[in-house]
């Protein structure tokens, strides 16, 4: 568990010892993982509305030189830093036209670093160039498929396929790279998705879903089958000890807390996966990130989950 300032809502990992946590209102702080040294943070972008700065940041990636992309839902724009945190370009605006968006969410890089955009409000996709020029749109409002009501996080795994938060509809969709519905994935059988916002696909195609309103992370085979949920399982880290330790207040505080419960999630916002099968989550209820290892080892299908037995069919 890694305690950042609070609301965080995403990450961008730069690399095994450090990352990119974005905070709802705070901006972008540079989290080291590295617990023998102190926990780095160096602040990127303030509040407001010029540039370099943010009112509600919501998706943060990095490109392959490290520049950071930050997406602005309430100024409708991308904002562009170097690694070092330096204030370079910014782009996109308001409207319904193609290549504007109403309330930007997520981002997403694909393999030619295009980025996909959920253009939340206007209830699409957009793809974009990393500059901002349009390229392709798809959806409109609605619950069919490749319909969206309010999509919010978005992900291009490593094969090019699109998977979107469609958050208002609780479910998420995979499409082709070109916008052509795969499937979509409603949750469990014992526990359907409310409010996902966020999504990631690991090198084995495992597909993890934030669902916030559950406050969980859900896990699905590549073919959409459900194999198991994370409700949280936090442990202190050295330097959270040492600060405990250190802070009487604090640690009294603590033991007259119900412990079960504070490491629980409490509305996950998104969920990341990096090369290492490490996967991260902003804790946004309780202003941490929580880091897992994935151990992974073949399953049979009867092992994952029985088949359904009315399964949905679609034509295009």
């Amino acid at each position: 568990m890694i305690r950042t300032t609070p609301s965080p809502v995403d990450i961008a990992v730069l690399d095994r010892n450090n990352l990119f946590v974005l905070c709802r209102g705070r901006g972008v702080i540079l989290n080291s993982l590295d617990d023998d040294y102190p926990l780095r943070r160096s602040p990127v972008g303030e509040n407001g509305d010029g540039d370099g700065q943010f009112v509600w940041p919501t998706t943060v990636i990095l490109d392959q030189d490290q520049n950071l992309y930050v997406s602005d839902e309430a100024l409708n724009r991308v904002t562009i830093f170097d690694r070092e945190g330096k204030f370079k370009s910014k782009w996109g605006s308001q409207g319904t036209e193609e290549g504007k968006f109403n309330r930007l969410s997520g981002i997403a890089f694909d393999g030619e670093e295009n980025i996909y955009t959920t253009d939340s409000m206007n209830h699409r996709v957009q793809k974009v160039t990393k500059n901002g020029v349009f390229i392709a749109k798809w959806g409109e409002f609605g619950a069919g498929p490749g319909q969206f009501n309010m999509p919010w996080g978005i992900h291009v795994d490593y094969w090019g396929y699109v998977y979107v938060a469609d958050w208002r509809n609780s479910r998420i969709q995979k499409f082709t790279p070109s916008g052509e519905f795969v499937f979509e994935l409603t949750g469990s059988p014992k526990n359907k998705f409310k409010r996902p916002s966020g999504v990631a696909v690991d090198r084995h195609g495992d597909i993890y879903v934030a669902d916030r309103e559950n406050h969980c992370i859900q896990l699905f085979n590549k073919e959409g089958r459900y194999v198991e949920k994370f409700v949280g399982d936090a442990t202190i880290s050295k330097s959270g000890r040492t600060y405990l330790m250190s802070n009487p207040g604090p640690l009294r505080q603590r033991e007259s807390t119900d412990l079960e419960i504070q490491k629980r999630f409490r509305g996950p916002v998104s969920v990341r996966v990096d090369d290492n099968y490490n996967m991260y989550v902003p804790d946004y209820g309780s202003s941490r990130v929580q880091v897992y290892k994935k151990e992974a080892y073949p399953l049979s299908p009867e092992q994952i989950a029985p088949p359904q037995r009315s399964p949905r069919l679609y034509t295009m």
